[in-house]
């Protein structure tokens, strides 16, 4: 058995270095597609004389796309082989892009957009359950880690990178940028990344086996072998969840913070679309989510916790700008300096916090990443009413390590005993449950924030009355993260 074990790692050991490469440059572009394109809203909107709701849907259409299919295309990696689909994602991703690039027509640009957050939530989603396939069980903290990083500099360099690139070569150039990057992560991919074990390879390791009288060795390798072949893709599950995720996103982002008639409505169809959802993944016999997995005692505590999270970082961005320029009088260019900083720090510490992940533990490493952000949120609600910028930015780098530290222990504890079968699915909704922590976030700590400053116009409220805002906010965020803590307590517990 030890030379089998040897003969199936060895392919993998060979090509790690160019593996995770080509791994986190499909994280690095397709997170630097969710920030690059929100610069160019003005420009858009006097290119193809539209409004600025108009020419919204070209950064929605993306986040809708990557949120409703996410899921969709982790399954879909499980049942036809994870390598051969994020080849066609980066493909199809790298296509749209210069479809996007040389759209005559708001109608097509954002069609375009759509079609490359298909792609992109394909990178998404295979990028995480790949590091399983190709970095070994004691260094994935450190892969997660790095993930992590690339996301984090994607996000950041977004604005600045399409900043320059409109002033120097107009609109379209962003998109020519993304096609570019994503062809270069197309070669890297399929020069490095393993390919699915083959019949022959199998049959091998299956007659090796026999051989050596392991037959519970012959059930396992079976069951990973013909999985895919066994299993069907769940169609009408597929439909079922992006019609729910995609009302629930919408009725969050609807109406710029007021929830009104149409936003109830919307959250209704997505309750409703989820009760359908349920009933259906529990009658077919190969579902896209398997209703166990909900129940599971490290998985369910964890996706919760990522929807915590998630929901106090995006308080950072939408509560952060109106407290540096309202409450402390910054200027435009000042407040995005400041606002750029917990991005580097999160970029800069993120493959540090994999490592301590590997070296301590996922367990010991989610408790205090999440103490870490609670001291974080409480040093946001005192700090900067203390001691201005500087106790704003201090907060800051106290907060951002420790979500970093969450993030590569949460991943790594989820990813850490997952069946081969379900680890892109598990990916998939692991990525998932961020983005919803994401696009609920928008709109609660929003309401939240205005709620606390007493006003709905935000930018005729008093310094004071957005300094308040600001404290009210965070220590709610600050609630938030110790109920993570205690969601992780009792998850210990069960498990």
């Amino acid at each position: 058995m030890a030379d089998i074990a040897e003969t199936r790692a060895a392919p993998g050991s060979r090509s790690t270095a160019g593996a995770l490469a080509s791994l986190s440059l499909a994280m690095l572009i397709a997170s630097l597609s969710t920030s690059i394109a929100n610069v160019a809203l003005p420009t858009l909107s006097v290119a193809f004389a539209a409004s600025f709701a108009a020419v919204q849907w070209v950064v929605l259409a993306y986040l809708l796309a990557i949120t409703a299919l996410i899921v969709s295309v982790g399954r879909l990696g499980d049942l036809v082989g994870r390598r051969p689909l994020l080849i066609a994602g980066l493909a199809l991703f790298s296509t749209a892009s210069l479809a996007a690039a040389l759209a005559p027509s708001l109608a097509l640009l954002i069609a375009a957009r759509a079609v490359q957050g298909l792609g992109a939530a394909v990178m998404m989603a295979l990028t995480i359950a790949f590091v399983g396939e190709t970095v070994p069980k004691e260094r994935t903290g450190s892969a997660m880690g790095l993930l992590g990083t690339m996301s984090a500099i994607g996000t950041a360099l977004g604005p600045s990178l399409g900043g320059v690139l409109i002033a120097a070569l107009g609109w379209r150039s962003i998109f020519l940028v993304n096609a570019g990057l994503g062809a270069v992560a197309l070669l890297a991919a399929w020069r490095f990344l393993p390919a699915a074990m083959a019949a022959g390879e199998a049959a091998g390791i299956v007659r090796q086996a026999m051989a050596a009288g392991e037959a519970a060795g012959i059930v396992r390798r079976a069951a990973g072998v013909s999985g895919k072949a066994r299993g069907r893709f769940d169609m009408l599950g597929t439909l079922l969840l992006a019609a729910t995720l995609v009302a629930y996103a919408l009725s969050m982002t609807t109406g710029r913070g007021h929830f009104g008639g149409l936003n109830i409505a919307l959250l209704g169809a997505a309750v409703a679309g989820a009760a359908l959802f349920v009933v259906a993944e529990a009658k077919v016999a190969s579902p896209l989510v398997k209703l166990a997995l909900l129940r599971d005692p490290v998985l369910a505590p964890s996706l919760a916790m990522n929807v915590l999270v998630s929901t106090v970082m995006m308080a950072t961005l939408v509560v952060g700008p109106f407290f540096l320029s309202r409450g402390l009088g910054l200027g435009d260019a000042a407040t995005g300096a400041v606002l750029s900083i917990g991005p580097v720090v999160s970029a800069l510490c993120g493959v540090i916090a994999g490592r301590v992940v590997d070296r301590l533990g996922a367990a010991a490493m989610i408790a205090t990443g999440l103490a870490l952000m609670v001291a974080g949120c409480l040093a946001l609600a005192a700090l900067p009413g203390l001691f201005g910028v500087a106790g704003y930015v201090a907060a800051i780098i106290l907060l951002t390590p420790g979500y970093q530290l969450f993030q590569a222990a949460n991943n790594t504890a989820v990813m850490a005993d997952v069946d081969n079968n379900e680890r892109g699915v598990v990916s998939g909704m692991l990525s998932l449950s961020r983005n919803l922590g994401l696009v609920t976030g928008t709109a609660v700590m929003g309401a939240v924030f205005a709620f606390a400053v007493g006003t709905g116009n935000i930018a005729a409220a008093t310094p004071e009355a957005v300094a308040g805002g600001m404290r009210f906010t965070f220590v709610a965020a600050a609630v938030l993260v110790v109920v993570a803590g205690g969601i992780a307590l009792a998850g210990r517990r069960s498990a």
